[in-house]
């Protein structure tokens, strides 16, 4: 199982990182446009396999796609990040024309591919990769919803003073801070709806935390975050190397689910050895279907920004 990731900066290089520590591939290939920063990178953490108990080949080139050839999944996290009081939205202008140019070079080596989207804004990235590829909608996938999800179940453990292991919950919609829908009413605590737990006040406290989860961070660390987001993408990558069928939030293109057409948008996915292997249909109450089609219309507003 071969991985590449585009971008050696904080992002990719903790998607490397935790990836290689979860020891299911067989190498992971870090590429950089800054000459010598993924070879330190991927030098920096080769150094580390030994102390970290992984097997995994860490590689490390100067924007050389050769390198990249038959990778099984290819992630793209290049691209300038978030500064304090910007918005996803504000990269587009720059990240539309990264994303296009690495994606078309990634799939030139390596045709059958399967692409993790984490560029921002990163619905509209994912939906940039599916008009401008010839891969099929099943192996383009975003990964805002898991990360999003991660930072809800975060916030209701801290609500609940509880241990995260006993929480469960899905934040659907669009990665940026006013189109996520934190499903709180089918959220639970080792299966109990954690409004047997939490009154809705303080419900819709954790709500909004979560939805602006990435700006809090942005405004604390003066960048984008890493961790979380690294995390999420090995929890990605690991579904489908390892054929899980794991359920997953991510952005994907519709077709009519959720009563939504040609978009990419996060709404839950089974993952495994051919990426998305299922989009799942889920009841939502009437309030939480307006909250879709409002998120779905501000990610359309941003699509349009694209010149495609």
């Amino acid at each position: 199982m071969k991985v590449t990731v585009v971008g050696a900066g904080a992002v990719g290089a903790s998607c490397a990182e935790y990836i290689a520590i979860k020891n299911f591939a067989s190498e992971v290939v870090l590429l950089d446009i800054k000459e010598g920063y993924a070879e330190g990178k991927a030098m920096d953490l080769m150094q580390t396999a030994s102390l970290n108990g992984f097997d995994t080949k860490i590689t490390g080139v100067t924007n050389d796609y050769s390198k990249t050839a038959n990778s099984d999944i290819c992630v793209i996290t290049s691209g300038i990040p978030r500064k304090p009081g910007m918005t996803r939205e504000e990269l587009i202008g720059i990240n539309a024309g990264i994303v296009k140019n690495v994606s078309s070079s990634l799939i030139e080596h390596s045709p059958n591919t399967i692409m993790i989207v984490v560029s921002n804004p990163m619905d509209t990235m994912a939906y940039l990769v599916h008009k401008t590829t010839n891969l099929p909608k099943h192996k383009i996938i975003g990964m805002g919803g898991a990360l999003d999800s991660a930072r809800f179940k975060y916030r209701l453990a801290e609500a609940l003073g509880g241990p995260i292991s006993d929480v469960d919950g899905m934040v659907l919609g669009g990665h940026s801070d006013t189109g996520m829908i934190p499903l709180t009413r089918l959220a639970t605590r080792n299966g109990v709806p954690v409004s047997e737990f939490l009154s809705e006040e303080r419900l819709n406290t954790v709500k909004e935390d979560t939805k602006v989860g990435g700006a809090t961070l942005t405004k604390l660390l003066g960048t984008s975050a890493w961790y979380a987001p690294g995390a999420a993408v090995s929890g990605l990558v690991q579904a489908i190397a390892c054929d899980q069928k794991k359920m997953f939030p991510c952005s994907v293109l519709l077709e009519g689910e959720y009563g939504l057409n040609d978009i990419s948008f996060g709404v839950p996915v089974i993952l495994g050895k051919n990426g998305i292997e299922k989009i799942v249909d889920i009841e939502l109450n009437q309030a939480e279907k307006d909250n879709m089609v409002s998120s779905a219309e501000a990610v359309r507003k941003v699509n349009d920004l694209l010149e495609l």
